[in-house]
């Protein structure tokens, strides 16, 4: 029906076309998606980079043509590096993005969105880089508050932190939990892990609910209430402060 690319900050992606709905992601700038149905004021969408669908406003993003779309997808990715930067529109005007934030086309310090343009003078990364970073990079989002459908800083939630880290170093995870368990191979037990391999963990009806990365020596950064570290044993995440076990152990996988 269409395509689009997010040239705003951050806009939530909802389950139902209305501001009142449940918002299950978040849609950054710089995203390319494709528009799938129409509902008055409301387009829901598909995004290219996780194929994930969801609902978004129609004064929140740019449309952009089929051919447009598509040398976005054959282009390299850049993302930000930088906790928090802006880049600049023809205007001089300031747009605040956040770490993880996908610069198309980026070249010479300028991003190119079809029929308009931004300067980015900030960090970049492009290509992917080594397992060893993807813990380090997980510590940019120490103690961000959590939220369902985050994916930034200033508020993520347990897949959007596995998903972003991962971007961050060139590798693409699915965006819930459950859809990243299907990714990867299964290790028997956690002395087989490598710091940056994801444990995944369920519920009573053995559904997966949650994720975090592994440490080194039985450590886990995961988003529980905020992004933090734990111990991790056979039995699951083990919170010393509480005393207790908060969630329990499925499965772990080896990413790459």
């Amino acid at each position: 029906m269409g395509y689009g690319l997010c040239n705003l900050s951050v806009v939530p992606l909802r389950i139902e076309p209305s501001d009142k709905s449940e918002m299950v992601s978040q849609v950054l700038f710089g995203d390319h998606f494709k528009i799938l149905e129409k509902s008055k004021q409301w387009r829901k969408i598909r995004l290219a980079y996780d194929h994930y669908e969801g609902w978004i406003d129609e004064k929140q993003f740019q449309t952009i043509s089929k051919d447009f779309y598509k040398q976005l997808e054959k282009a390299d990715q850049h993302v930000s590096t930088e906790l928090v930067e802006a880049v600049v529109n023809s205007s001089n005007e300031l747009l605040p993005i956040p770490i993880g934030t996908s610069l198309p086309l980026l070249k010479n310090k300028k991003i190119d969105f079809e029929s308009t343009s931004f300067i980015y003078e900030g960090k970049s990364t492009s290509g992917k880089n080594e397992k060893e970073n993807l813990v380090k990079t997980a510590f940019m989002y120490l103690n961000a508050p959590y939220l369902w459908g985050g994916k930034t800083p200033y508020g993520i939630d347990c897949s959007g932190l596995t998903q972003m880290v991962y971007k961050l170093n060139g590798y693409k995870l699915l965006r819930d939990a459950s859809q990243q368990a299907t990714q990867g191979d299964v290790l028997s037990f956690i002395e087989e892990s490598e710091p940056g391999d994801l444990a995944f963990f369920d519920n009573k009806d053995g559904e997966i609910i949650h994720v975090g990365i592994i440490m080194a020596n039985n450590y886990i950064i995961h988003a529980s209430g905020k992004v933090r570290v734990d111990r991790l044993d056979q039995s699951g995440i083990f919170n010393e402060e509480l005393k207790k076990h908060t969630h329990k152990l499925r499965v772990i996988k080896k990413i790459f």
